[in-house]
């Protein structure tokens, strides 16, 4: 198990990462999700032992390896460029690792053969690196990282460069290779459809701190805070005063809300209008509709007062609309 404990680092004497502490268990793949420039990648960097944090530590299997040189920690890494050489071939370019670690010529045609099966590349062990495409070169990067057998596989931006739907195949040939080889793994994205695809478990940073940690069903039916409500794009934002127990007066109107956190009257609250229809819910938001945009299996409406919902039919521009909506309050 890996565990990362108080690290803290500054970026032009600011906090980058603010004790930040987490673990991630055998077989666990967690997903490090935020906003560019909440240091996710820098904290990848300090766990691959490629950049020194100012303090704290880092330990696997309860040993501290904080200051133990990357090649040592049998770490895995993978990045959105690829990282190969392209004057190797597809063979060499895997193989590399375990040359540097003096393998048996015998085991490294062994070790190869099974890496590159597993991402769907046996038959292209001679071919240059160059001569592939962007989806098989980052699966070359991959048999790479996995043929050292890895301790923990870590991915930073990794299919960044890919179009979306040669992204999407990769995900999911990515998480069953993961689940395959019950190899830890960390993932770090600014996507959220990539990580709620692949992350068992989610922690989202902002300012350099973990501030929502939990499963992708968890974090999405439960956000806590108007920052990853807001990141994940659950719905419309709005804010408001409240002037009962259960009711919260805004400039859309006033809604019934059941919030968990202590409010007195008078107090501002930060609420999230979930765009979906909610059976059973007394809270509706009415407008004009001025947009519709067709987005995969639904249609996103938009209203004059810059309120949108998803629906499975699309209304027409310029027609009256009110649709049932869940409100809760936020942190």
């Amino acid at each position: 198990m890996l565990e990362v404990r108080n690290i803290y680092k500054t970026y032009e004497n600011k906090p980058l990462l603010n004790n930040i502490s987490f673990t991630v268990a055998v077989g666990e793949t967690i997903c490090l999700l935020g906003a560019s420039g909440s240091g996710k990648s820098t904290l990848l960097r300090i766990i691959a032992g490629l950049e020194p944090a100012e303090s704290g530590l880092i330990l696997f299997n309860g040993q501290d390896i904080t200051f133990t040189p990357p090649h040592l920690r049998d770490f895995g890494l993978v990045f959105q460029d690829y990282s190969l050489f392209p004057h190797l071939s597809v063979n060499e370019n895997v193989a590399f690792g375990l040359r540097m670690r003096r393998l048996q010529e015998a085991e490294i045609s062994k070790r190869v053969a099974a890496a590159l099966q597993l991402v769907s590349l046996t038959g292209f062990e001679d071919r240059k690196v160059t001569d592939l495409s962007g989806g098989e070169q980052q699966r070359v990067a991959l048999a790479r990282a996995l043929a050292i057998r890895p301790r923990l596989l870590m991915f930073d931006e990794p299919l960044g460069a890919l179009d979306r739907t040669l992204r999407e195949d990769l995900l999911n040939e990515l998480r069953t290779i993961l689940h395959q080889t019950e190899v830890p793994a960390i993932y770090v994205t600014h996507d959220q459809e990539e990580a709620f695809a692949i992350a068992d478990r989610i922690l989202i940073l902002h300012r350099g701190e973990i501030i929502r940690e939990g499963t992708p069903t968890d974090v999405w039916t439960d956000p806590q805070s108007a920052y990853v409500a807001k990141l994940l794009g659950l719905g419309n934002m709005m804010e408001g005063i409240m002037i009962s127990k259960n009711e919260v007066q805004t400039e859309y109107g006033n809604f019934r809300v059941k919030c968990s956190h202590t409010q007195s009257n008078g107090k501002k609250v930060k609420l999230l209008a979930r765009p979906v229809r909610a059976d059973g819910e007394a809270n509706a938001i009415r407008g004009v509709v001025i947009n519709v945009i067709f987005q995969q299996d639904r249609f996103k409406v938009t209203f004059d007062n810059g309120m949108y919902v998803f629906l499975t039919e699309a209304p027409k521009v310029g027609s009256q609309l009110s649709v049932q909506v869940k409100i809760e309050c936020l942190a």
